[in-house]
């Protein structure tokens, strides 16, 4: 028995390699003992998994079940699409169902197993959707997991799953040294196999914020075509690709996530990464039309992602009497979550430089009512508690300033400063829509306090490099300061990200001039 094992491993190893190659998925090695028949379609749900093509992974393992009902594996891969510990998303409920259907108990399960390797990985996964809270569940399986790559460690699978486990439990708050430790886990599998999905996918996720994305590039170069049939594969590319200000990647890798039918692309993810890397190009028409071919087919259920992006339209053109600027005033207490505060500041914001002082002050009492929802639902991310509290902090200095309270409005924006640099680091779009160290910057340079402007648009371009007003901002301090070269430095990083950019741009002339 103990030889027909390792031959059907050979054989489902080779099967392995040829089905990745010819799905565009990648390719792994992961040698189970299910039937022959079934392997192609287990393979299949494992890549897309790695990809967090979390879907069409389940419906790969279901039919990997059907042709093998007795496939352990298949189960335990089914159970396992069921938790995104990147997004700390779980339905136990779907994932205790699916392995009911194995088997009633978890020690029935085991013994459907026929090797002590895939019984360790049912063990895994049953530990994940066994008793108590999801914190503690979590734990056990990434100690399970860890124990499993320990015991196989020409295992990549096991190996990259714990680090996948690793995201799991910072239950959703970045944790640096966390993510640390699964970059350098997944660097050593990619090491191993440079056309692994998973691990390409993983070194993105570890080293996606602006500090460590230079760590990142070469996965991020690599991924696309590793799974190009993976649409979460382009995407993800422009992790690191954003967090380096390299806008013309972040356009069309997302474009071609969205996929080739302009017509059916919808408000979502990858139309939001679009559709802000349009605006840091100078790019506002075609954001606008984007914008307004999204919100055309929108269903109710998109009604937020419209909020958001029309608010950073408003937020990033400044066109506080525009069409798009008035419309925010319907998304306000509309749309969900972030988007709502998005919604609520933008539209303040914008009410503020139009000089309607009373409804820009009803927005911010809006904003200071989110934040006491916020504290009481998600009282552990301190990113989104933070955010509406340094939205709302925004909205009151643009208001001191508008009552030429100047000195009062500075001081409370350098307070809104230190609780967005509290923040875990980010990834994609920077969650306070109006970055506070462009916004205090903006006000010290119109208080001819320079060379304050300057270091605060100098940190501005550490937390989101390559954004355009902070690059704007930065040139004028600099050459107010009396810095020519390092004006001069700021306005041609502008001009080569603005180079397709709309002519109509107030100051498109004044940056090419430099």
């Amino acid at each position: 028995m103990r030889r027909i094992a390792v031959l059907i491993s050979v054989a489902v190893s080779l099967l392995a390699v040829a089905a990745a190659h010819a799905q565009q998925l990648g390719t792994i090695t992961f040698p189970t003992s299910g039937a022959l028949a079934a392997q192609p379609a287990f393979i299949r749900g494992v890549l897309l998994m790695h990809s967090f093509e979390y879907g069409a992974a389940a419906v790969a393992f279901r039919d990997a079940q059907r042709l093998d009902p007795r496939f352990a594996m298949a189960y335990w891969g089914e159970a396992l699409t069921y938790t995104h510990q990147v997004w700390n998303q779980q339905n136990a409920d779907s994932a205790r169902l699916a392995l009911r259907t194995l088997a009633p108990t978890a020690a029935a399960r085991r013994a459907m197993a026929p090797t002590a390797r895939e019984q360790s990985y049912l063990g895994a996964v049953d530990a994940l959707y066994g008793d108590g809270s999801k914190a503690h569940r979590d734990t056990m399986y990434a100690e399970a997991m860890e124990r499993l790559m320990h015991e196989y460690p020409a295992d990549d699978e096991a190996a990259i799953l714990y680090a996948t486990a690793l995201f799991g439990l910072t239950q959703g708050v970045r944790d640096v040294p966390m993510y640390m430790r699964a970059g350098a886990i997944a660097q050593t599998v990619f090491r191993n196999n440079p056309q692994h999905p998973g691990a390409a996918h993983l070194i993105i996720h570890a080293f996606d914020d602006p500090t460590h994305a230079p760590l990142g590039l070469y996965a991020a170069r690599a991924y696309s075509q590793i799974a190009p049939a993976a649409s979460h594969a382009q995407h993800m590319t422009t992790h690191i690709f954003l967090a380096l200000g390299m806008w013309s990647d972040v356009v069309s890798q997302n474009m071609i996530a969205a996929g080739p039918d302009t017509a059916r692309w919808r408000a979502g993810h990858y139309t939001t990464w679009l559709h802000y890397a349009y605006l840091q190009q100078g790019k506002y028409e075609a954001a606008r039309a984007l914008l307004a071919s999204l919100a055309a087919h929108a269903p109710a259920s998109a009604r937020g992602v419209i909020a958001n992006l029309r608010a950073r339209q408003v937020l990033e053109t400044g066109t506080w009497d525009s069409a798009e600027a008035h419309a925010l005033d319907a998304d306000v207490g509309q749309a969900g979550e972030d988007d709502y505060e998005y919604a609520t500041f933008a539209a303040g914001f914008a009410a503020a430089k139009r000089g309607e002082t009373a409804r820009a002050s009803s927005y911010a009492r809006q904003l200071a009512r989110n934040e006491e929802a916020k504290r009481r639902v998600v009282p552990w991310a301190t990113g989104r508690v933070l955010v509406p509290i340094i939205l709302e902090m925004s909205l009151r200095a643009e208001l001191l300033q508008r009552a030429g309270k100047r000195d009062s409005a500075i001081v409370l924006l350098k307070a809104a400063t230190l609780l967005e640099d509290g923040m875990p680091p980010e990834f994609g779009p920077p969650a306070v829509v109006a970055p506070t160290h462009e916004l205090l910057g903006a006000m010290l340079l119109a208080a001819n306090r320079a060379n304050e402007a300057a270091g605060q648009f100098a940190h501005a371009l550490t937390l989101q490099p390559g954004r355009a007003m902070a690059l704007l901002g930065s040139a004028r301090a600099e050459l107010a300061s009396g810095r020519g070269d390092a004006a001069t430095r700021a306005y041609r990083t502008l001009a080569n990200n603005w180079l397709a950019a709309d002519v109509t741009i107030p100051a498109l002339a004044e940056v090419r001039r430099r």
